[in-house]
């Protein structure tokens, strides 16, 4: 059988205060951007789909140690899942913890044309700092890019540019890489210098702009795929031009 692509979503927003509501407004907003998705299981230890009849009320009292547990639809042949984890400061940009949401739908037309509103969804209700959505086989080799590895100097893979670890980037807001789409907080737009006009004029043809005055910016029209050589130059082009994200402009 072939394995099902997916599409991983992720957004990092500062660490939850107690339950602040968070948790459940990522969970609405991922509901109203893809038709029909309802986000009202949770995984038995055997992993078979449970269903939660009152689901925001679960939501709220299961929100605890700065995450809450993995939460699906029910659905196995078109599985979604979302779960929210505290990042320990130790592994943070400044040494302060962080809130992160990690979703991952199916790789699949319905999710494709949504995709944009998925992110969006998410990370305006995590109020993040920045986030990214791409399939599966394109996030491995970015997360090459990371350095240094426990192997010792980075090794990105297809000429892709080394980046610094989280925890040695100056700034949350300053984004760690880059995916298939990016959101970027308008604070996180400001630290990397987005938009120029005269500059980001292709970008911003593929970008549109949040209700928080944030941004999400899709560098290629269909999913990112880097054995496609013109994807792949478009994830180099746009590295070259943001020398802030992964604190490469610390490296030169």
């Amino acid at each position: 059988m072939t394995q099902q692509k997916t599409l991983i979503i992720t957004v990092y927003a500062p660490a939850l205060a107690g339950n602040d509501g968070r948790p459940l407004s990522v969970i609405h907003g991922m509901e109203k951007a893809l038709s029909g998705l309802r986000l009202e299981w949770r995984l038995s230890t055997g992993g078979r789909p449970v269903a939660l009849p009152q689901r925001d009320e679960w939501l709220s009292k299961n929100t605890v140690d700065g995450g809450f547990p993995l939460m699906c639809n029910g659905d196995m042949g078109f599985p979604v899942t979302v779960s929210g984890s505290e990042r320990d400061g130790l592994f943070s940009p400044g040494g302060h913890a962080q809130f992160q949401v990690h979703a991952e739908l199916p790789l699949e037309k319905p999710v494709i044309a949504a995709a944009t509103a998925i992110c969006e969804g998410m990370a305006e209700g995590a109020r993040a700092f920045w986030g990214r959505a791409t399939p599966d086989d394109a996030a491995a080799d970015i997360a090459h890019q990371t350095a240094p590895t426990l192997q010792g100097p980075p090794s990105p893979l297809r000429g892709l540019p080394a980046l610094k670890l989280f925890e040695d980037i100056r700034s949350p807001e300053i984004p760690y890489y880059l995916g298939w789409l990016n959101y970027w907080s308008e604070a996180a737009a400001k630290a990397i210098g987005f938009p120029d006009p005269a500059r980001d004029a292709d970008l911003l043809s593929r970008s549109r702009r949040t209700a928080s005055g944030g941004w999400v910016v899709q560098l290629t029209d269909a999913p990112l795929d880097l054995d496609n050589t013109a994807h792949l130059d478009a994830l180099k082009r746009t590295y070259e031009r943001f020398p802030e994200i992964g604190g490469r402009s610390d490296l030169r």
